[in-house]
């Protein structure tokens, strides 16, 4: 071997470790960061913008487990992930559980968009099974969209927990 194919051999052989490392990385699954999370992190209680009723929703977000609760016959039990790079920023929660009436959800992802503003979780998403992510969170103009207004409820002393 000739010393140009010796340093030929040798830098290959230490750029493919580097390459392998790189391609890695920049396709594993990514979880959201702590600080991603830590922001979501409790329950939220509130109501849908614009919707006449009393409807009170809670929303009880631990660790990657989003909890979404109206009332005994509508809630659900889902795990989320943040995906990286979004605006407005995505949450795609994947239905794990639900009331009695909704089995046909579980396995469903729902793509959503939230933004916190002066203590306030806004969170908008589709209906109906409508998988498009929505682009914006005004229900006025985007007649499928349905726009959560949250605000964190204060800690109970025995830890924060959303009835079924």
């Amino acid at each position: 071997m000739t010393r140009n194919e010796s340093s030929r051999h040798a830098l290959i052989s230490l750029l493919i470790p580097s390459l392998l490392g790189g391609l890695q990385s920049g396709c594993a699954h990514r979880p959201p960061t702590a600080s991603q999370l830590e922001r979501l992190q409790g329950t939220w209680v509130g109501v849908v913008a614009g919707e006449k009723t009393d409807a009170k929703y809670t929303v009880t977000i631990s660790g990657d487990s989003f909890h979404f609760h109206r009332d005994p016959e509508f809630w659900f039990r889902t795990t989320f992930t943040l995906p990286a790079g979004t605006d407005p920023q995505q949450l795609l929660a994947t239905i794990k559980e639900c009331a009695p009436g909704q089995e046909n959800s579980i396995g469903k992802t729902v793509a959503a968009i939230f933004k916190i503003e002066e203590g306030t979780l806004i969170l908008a998403a589709r209906g109906d099974g409508d998988d498009e992510t929505p682009t914006g969170f005004d229900a006025t103009e985007d007649k499928g969209l349905t726009r959560y207004e949250l605000r964190k409820a204060p800690p109970q002393g025995g830890g924060a927990r959303a009835a079924k």
